[in-house]
């Protein structure tokens, strides 16, 4: 059982079993409100699972691309639940959980990637400032998770589309980053036992906030 946590865009929550079967899954949208509703998301997962937190094994992470503030927030609370409840914690990219996402639905309705699935796309989500960040796929591989064949990176939101039709990729955007799908991915990588997310989080920019200078001398 893999309790899910993204905090990339808005706040998602999913707890998954280790077959894909969606126990629960919750989320706000609230591009900033992180701190406020993710202890609050948590609980409602776990009761709507109905299970207790020893009965979770795994914890997957959403380590972005995100911005700062919220993107810890989610990883934070990852790692604090892991570590209380002595499980592991698997490291998942958070483009990942969007791909899969983009390319399950496209096998069940037959979309893009159903006769595409050589192609390359890119998951474009918005990291705001005018910029957008984008991780580049192509297809699922024999374990079932996204082949991703560049790693994330951030553009402008005028030179995106110059950026991707150089290079002969599709462009999908991703409003949203389901923690089940999250957890999905962090099954199948459990299951195949492969470590396929970043050890650190993958922020979009540097925090605005900096240290202070050292402090200025006073004349006599």
């Amino acid at each position: 059982m893999i309790l899910g946590i993204d905090t990339s865009l808005g706040t998602a929550v999913a707890v998954v079993e280790p077959d894909g079967v969606v126990r629960s899954q919750v989320a706000s949208a609230d591009p900033r409100g992180h701190a406020e509703v993710i202890g609050t998301l948590i609980e409602t997962a776990l009761a709507e699972a109905s299970i207790t937190p020893d009965a979770l094994t795994h914890v997957a992470a959403g380590m972005g691309p995100g911005p700062f503030t919220g993107l810890r927030v989610g990883i934070a609370a990852a790692r604090a639940f892991a570590l209380g409840r002595g499980i592991p914690l698997v490291p998942v990219t958070s483009h990942d959980a969007a791909a899969i996402e983009l390319l399950l639905h496209d096998a069940l309705t037959g979309g893009y990637e159903d006769s595409h699935d050589d192609e390359p796309f890119a998951i474009a989500t918005d990291a705001r400032r005018r910029e957008f960040a984008y991780t580049v796929y192509r297809g699922l591989d024999d374990d079932g998770l996204p082949v991703r064949i560049a790693e994330p990176a951030l553009v402008l939101r005028d030179d995106l589309d110059g950026v991707l039709a150089a290079g002969g990729i599709l462009r999908r955007d991703a409003d949203h980053v389901s923690a089940a799908m999250l957890a999905l991915v962090a099954a199948r990588a459990v299951a195949a036992g492969r470590e396929i997310g970043p050890a650190d989080a993958l922020y979009l920019r540097s925090p605005d906030v900096t240290l202070p200078g050292a402090p200025k001398k006073v004349g006599a």
